[in-house]
């Protein structure tokens, strides 16, 4: 078996300004660290690479230098930064105490902006640091009569609005467990999820903004709490104006605002450096979605290292990334607040038909430093010939991207459609780390259809086929040292066995986290997308997102998805399936011109047997296409042993994969492929 050689150009696509480099966090904390750990001074050059290095070959000295940087705040000191190293199992800050609410409230000013709501609609209002430190005590205190104490389990069924946050950092004060989701989900999706933890109370909406629509979900509230049989409250939102109904709940309601608005003071319980923060699930599309938890000091530190110095978010900021409340991206957000920044929220559809471009538009009206979004949504823009350029757009520095592969031609576009001097900082990281592995900071060069750099503290490597590490090859996303935020345990695993085996059972006692990348000699990191969804031709392997990003750069293409099936005969069957722009048709013409952009962009050895027009992928609720699950549809498994329906954007689409899956093994019952086809 061979593994492809990657080779990149060395010209960053985008270069940072030395000056504004000079004056970021990240170049600070790196004279910061020459003078207070003995770090050489050639940090006061920005040299990032050495940077790095300190920080994943001294894993102690880095992380007390976070911890110190920062102000971290503890009711009780640690003892040692890092107790025992192994993977899983690290044991990290023994003996401190402290609280994330307390650290996400400390910086806030009482008359300026902590939260600003926004929504599709244009609409806006903020949340000040004093409003917001009001509501918050007011809602932990409600949620102490409710019974809720220290590890107990608050959950939110709600749409990405500062309610969302406040609930969040109000249990998190008491030292309870908190989870969200967003109300697209079904009530059953949802308890599927909040069922497992045995929630205390429910917080929830009555309803969301989606492109141009009120969606009512006061009903679903009710079914979710009747499927919630620990709940000994409700606490009732008002966010779109729907009148509650006088429906039976089987616990005790209590409206939001009455929870919200009551005098009282903030009182925030120090828990151990490792007492559960949150709950943040998979996406369940194999079963019961599993539940990831995570400690409230190793996100404090992780968040701070990620939005502190990576993105370069302080006091004055402004941070706009589209999310939903059960995607992780929502967290990073409500970390904002961790920073001194402030946090936007937003309701309603990226790219709602009547304004395409209102999260622009929101954007410059309301001065957003960091614009943060998905490649499918810079894509879209592009596709569609939205131009935000036309909306003053100065005020923002660098657009995030994350969620997929940022393929190479979405850089040109936000370099000419929203600023020369805009940093596109893709990143790449996981909800099981609830962070990145791998991205940007202000002061890395950027190359087009790559990440910067690894990120501080994550000694990442590429792993070939027989275990060892790579450079300018392909190979296995490996974490070889441990990191704050990986997960501390998996909810109702009490032997750790299923932690064990999603991570550690490839590699003993090193992460594995499933994607193909290829570290590069020049320092960056190119991502290829699921290495269990990897195209395998005659024993050459690629990445499916080489091809994605090559073909979805055409006009005529909207999203694209292609998948390597083996068959029972020993064949391979690699279908490459299209959903069409608007106009265009499937003809010969066009299924050449896909050909040749394989053949030259991606690889030669890698052009489908077929391709098909279908009306949509399907993904997960995060964005993700569901490359495996729609492989083993191909290849005759039933439905229901694939995937959970409640988890895809559109159970439809899985309908009309099983059945061409079907169509193929009843016209091919004995197919063998591995050459192109003339279809």
């Amino acid at each position: 078996m061979t593994t492809p050689h990657t080779t990149s150009s060395p010209a960053p696509f985008w270069s940072p300004d030395p000056e504004s480099a000079a004056r970021s966090r990240i170049a600070d904390f790196g004279r910061w660290a020459a003078r207070h750990r003995g770090v050489e001074d050639t940090y006061d050059h920005i040299d990032y690479g050495a940077l790095h290095r300190w920080s994943v070959t001294d894993l102690e000295g880095f992380w007390s230098a976070v911890w110190e940087y920062f102000g971290v705040e503890s009711a009780t000191p640690y003892e040692r930064v890092l107790a025992e190293e192994k993977m899983p199992g690290a044991r990290w800050f023994t003996g401190a105490t402290l609280n994330y609410t307390h650290h996400a409230l400390r910086h806030l000013r009482d008359d300026e902006p902590a939260i600003v709501a926004l929504d599709e609609n244009g609409s806006g209002y903020e949340v000040t640091g004093g409003r917001l430190r009001a509501q918050v005590a007011a809602v932990a205190a409600t949620l102490r009569e409710l019974g809720v104490g220290q590890g107990d389990r608050v959950v939110g069924y709600l749409p990405n609005t500062p309610h969302a946050i406040v609930a969040f950092l109000a249990a998190a004060s008491l030292g309870a467990v908190w989870s969200v989701c967003g109300q697209d989900y079904a009530p059953k999706a949802a308890a599927d999820r909040f069922a497992q933890l045995e929630p205390t109370v429910l917080i929830a909406a009555d309803g969301y903004l989606f492109n141009g629509t009120t969606h009512d979900r006061r009903e679903a509230v009710r079914d979710l709490a009747r499927a919630l049989p620990t709940l000994k409250a409700t606490v009732l939102v008002d966010h779109v104006g729907l009148p509650w109904p006088q429906d039976t709940y089987p616990s005790l309601v209590v409206p939001w605002e009455e929870a919200s608005t009551r005098a009282e003071e903030l009182h925030c319980t120090p828990v151990p450096f490792d007492h559960p923060l949150w709950v943040v699930f998979s996406s369940g599309t194999t079963g019961l979605p599993k539940g990831i938890v995570h400690g409230h000091g190793g996100v404090l530190l992780e968040h701070l290292k990620t939005l502190g110095l990576h993105s370069d978010l302080g006091p004055g900021d402004r941070l706009l990334w589209y999310t939903t409340t059960h995607w992780m991206m929502w967290n990073l957000v409500a970390s904002t607040l961790l920073t001194g920044s402030t946090a936007c929220t937003y309701d309603g559809s990226p790219a709602p038909h009547a304004r395409p471009d209102v999260l622009w538009d929101l954007a410059a009206r309301h001065r957003v430093t960091v614009f943060g979004t998905s490649p499918q949504y810079l894509l879209g823009m592009a596709k569609f010939g939205i131009d935000p350029s036309v909306h003053d757009l100065s005020s923002i520095r660098a657009v995030g991207c994350t969620g997929s592969t940022l393929p190479a031609s979405a850089y040109p576009w936000v370099r000419d459609h929203v600023g020369t001097r805009v940093q596109l900082a893709s990143t790449s990281g996981g909800t099981d780390v609830v962070s990145g592995f791998a991205g940007s900071t202000p002061t890395t060069p950027v190359w087009a259809g790559e990440l910067s750099a690894p990120h501080l503290g994550v000694a990442l490597a590429a792993y070939a086929a027989e275990g060892h590490p790579v450079l300018d090859q392909v190979g296995e996303l490996v974490v070889t040292r441990p990191m704050p935020s990986m997960p501390l345990y998996f909810w109702n695993d009490p032997d750790g066995t299923r932690y064990r085996e999603a991570y550690f059972s490839t590699y003993p006692g090193l992460w594995r986290h499933g994607d193909w990348i290829t570290l590069t000699s020049h320092g960056s990191v190119i991502v290829h997308g699921r290495s269990d969804s990897t195209l395998n031709r005659n024993g050459v392997r690629l990445g499916s997102a080489d091809i994605h990003d090559a073909v979805e750069r055409l006009p005529e293409i909207t999203e694209a998805l292609v998948i390597g099936a083996e068959e029972p005969d020993g064949g391979y069957w690699m279908p490459l399936f299209v959903v069409l722009a608007h106009g265009a048709e499937l003809d010969d013409t066009l299924r050449e011109k896909i050909r040749e952009t394989i053949r030259t962009s991606a690889s030669p050895r890698h052009l489908p047997d077929e391709i098909l027009r279908v009306p949509g992928i399907p993904h997960t609720r995060t964005g993700k296409k569901l490359e495996v699950p729609v492989k083993r549809l191909l290849q005759g498994t039933p439905v229901e042993q694939v995937l959970n329906p409640t988890a895809v954007d559109n159970p439809d689409l899985i309908t009309h994969f099983a059945h061409l899956g079907a169509e193929r093994r009843h016209t091919f019952p004995t197919a063998t492929s591995g050459k192109e086809s003339t279809s």
